[in-house]
């Protein structure tokens, strides 16, 4: 009876060790990276925005943008302006000293916002994907060639000459704004994929690629590319990030697009009208919070893009 007993707990154990290591199969197999807590409220914020800009036309008049329909300097819904006149829900975020409707400026601004630096960063994506690789893998005369390009347009400081540029060209529109932005937005994406290309061209398959007879591109844009989607996608949302500072800065001191409504415009018009004066908190403070809105969304797609390209950084 001895026996039997002592022996009942080593058969046992063995039994929960295995139910366990399937449990915990079974829970690995459902881990995706890309399932990043980070990553879905990023997405998410910038989701709900792009939807401002989207769906916001079908429940609002966006028109409201050009014609001041609306009383002059009026408070959003539930507040009161220094005359104590009370806000109403047919405008409910404001009005201007136009009479402008603040939620139709939003709608239409924010969308246009998004487009310059989403477009800027395609560009010097593009532009530092093409040099990256040609820099990394061709190397040579090529590599120190782009090399010093892209530390000396480092150097430069980019809003200085944006503003000499922009004041020169006057009024211009969202993309040709988006064109001159991508101009300084192209170094460190270049940077950054030369560095990975100088390591990964001694990489097995990259030999074995060689061998086969494939051509250089195919092995830059086929076999190398690929392996840098992660890193690709931080710099891009770093680069938007940029784009939109930079964009924003621009518009703040009076120049870009005249005519057409950003965020970085509205705050400009609020502070050139007095509105810190006359205490039209709204005019100017509601952008800036969609505009930290935009910002905080990009900064966590960033965080979670980096905890999906590099494991150690993940929760365990």
């Amino acid at each position: 009876m001895t026996g039997r007993e002592s022996s009942a707990p080593e058969t046992s154990a063995p039994d929960a060790d295995g139910d366990s290591a399937r449990r915990v199969r079974r829970m690995r197999r459902f881990d995706n990276p890309w399932r990043n807590p980070k990553l879905i409220w990023g997405a998410g914020l910038l989701l709900g925005i792009v939807a401002l800009g989207i769906l916001g036309r079908l429940f609002w008049d966006a028109d409201l943008v050009f014609t001041g329909a609306g009383t002059p300097r009026q408070a959003p819904a539930g507040f009161e302006n220094l005359r104590g006149q009370a806000g109403s829900w047919s405008h409910p975020f404001g009005t201007d000293v136009s009479g402008k409707d603040i939620l139709a400026l939003l709608i239409v601004g924010a969308p246009n916002t998004l487009y310059v630096g989403v477009l800027a960063s395609l560009i010097g994506m593009g532009v530092g994907i093409f040099l990256g690789f040609s820099a990394g893998f061709i190397g040579g005369r090529l590599d120190d060639a782009i090399r010093v390009g892209s530390d000396v347009m480092i150097t430069i400081p980019p809003l200085l000459i944006l503003v000499v540029a922009q004041a020169s060209f006057g009024d211009i529109g969202l993309t040709a704004m988006a064109v001159l932005i991508a101009g300084f937005a192209w170094q460190s994406p270049t940077r950054l994929i030369r560095a990975q290309a100088l390591s990964m061209r001694e990489s097995g398959y990259v030999l074995m690629a060689r061998l086969s007879g494939a051509s250089t591109g195919h092995i830059m844009f086929r076999e190398m590319l690929p392996n840098l989607v992660p890193y690709l996608f931080g710099s891009f949302i770093a680069n938007v990030t940029t784009s939109i500072v930079t964009a924003v800065g621009l518009e703040v001191l009076g120049l870009g697009p005249q005519r057409v409504p950003t965020l970085g415009r509205v705050i400009y018009d609020a502070i050139n009208s007095g509105a810190l004066i006359q205490n039209l908190w709204w005019w100017w403070g509601i952008p800036t919070v969609l505009l930290a809105a935009m910002f905080i969304g990009l900064l966590l797609i960033n965080l979670g893009l980096d905890e999906v390209s590099n494991p150690r950084l993940r929760r365990l």
